[in-house]
């Protein structure tokens, strides 16, 4: 029993972690050498996610690109969370462009998008995320010797907050974490306003935005304020570690 407790455990963490994570461990409990099984079959699984994709409307961003877009971590990769709808990969790839071409040697780092299969399948702890059109960017940071290329200040791109004036009041069953204990652990680096304000700028101009998530201490710091741009509310996760948008 407390075998199939555990197994059962492990496929619903590796399901909710990676979508596809579950199913290798099933495979893997048919073998006796049961973690280089997992690997092996984990291996497959995600590489075939790439060309089942599609099928479901939904397109791998290339970890191993190293133009103007970016995914920051190889871990969002490893983990099947670089899944966009294809019109949403234009958004982003158009706004890269236009970013590189207003501040050249820019880079436009992704965060969290989608899992590869199925609407409605949740992306934790993200709660939308669900559906191909949502997808996460890092802020641009800079130091005293200017802009830095492909740098964030923790090392995810999430959880480095930029201080600000909210009117958030602490409360039970909310996502909004604060993390103050971790923030001395992060990088000193400066926001960088100029290309954080005009990638904003850029989303609120595109059509097929729908709407951008931004903490209100930002939007008025870097005179941002759109329609599009809204505040995702007190009980979802803090915005002034990064920019959400969607179709």
């Amino acid at each position: 029993m407390l075998r199939f407790i555990a197994n059962s455990g492990m496929v619903l963490f590796l399901t909710v972690l990676t979508q596809v994570g579950g199913l290798a461990w099933l495979i893997a409990l048919f073998f006796r050498q049961r973690i280089i099984a997992f690997l092996l079959a984990y291996t497959a699984l995600t590489t075939a996610a790439v060309w089942i994709a599609p099928n479901f409307g939904r397109v791998a961003l290339n970890c191993f690109e190293t133009g103007s877009l970016q995914v920051q971590s190889w871990m969002y990769c490893a983990l099947n969370r670089n899944y966009v709808a294809p019109e949403l990969r234009d958004v982003l790839l158009e706004t890269a462009e236009e970013l590189d071409r207003q501040y050249p040697g820019t880079e436009t780092l992704v965060l969290d998008a989608n899992f590869p299969f199925l609407d409605g399948f949740p992306l934790l702890p993200h709660l939308s995320h669900d559906d191909g059109g949502k997808v996460d960017l890092a802020f641009f940071y800079r130091d005293e010797t200017g802009y830095l290329p492909g740098a964030t200040r923790s090392p995810i791109g999430y959880f480095a907050f930029e201080p600000g004036p909210t009117n958030c009041t602490p409360r039970w069953l909310t996502l909004r974490w604060d993390f103050h204990i971790i923030q001395p652990l992060w990088r000193d680096y400066e926001l960088d306003e100029a290309r954080t304000a005009a990638v904003l700028r850029i989303l609120s101009n595109n059509e097929r935005v729908g709407k951008t998530f931004t903490e209100p201490h930002l939007v008025q710091s870097l005179l941002v304020a759109h329609p599009r741009i809204r505040f995702q509310g007190c009980r979802a996760a803090r915005h002034d570690d990064h920019i959400h948008f969607q179709l």
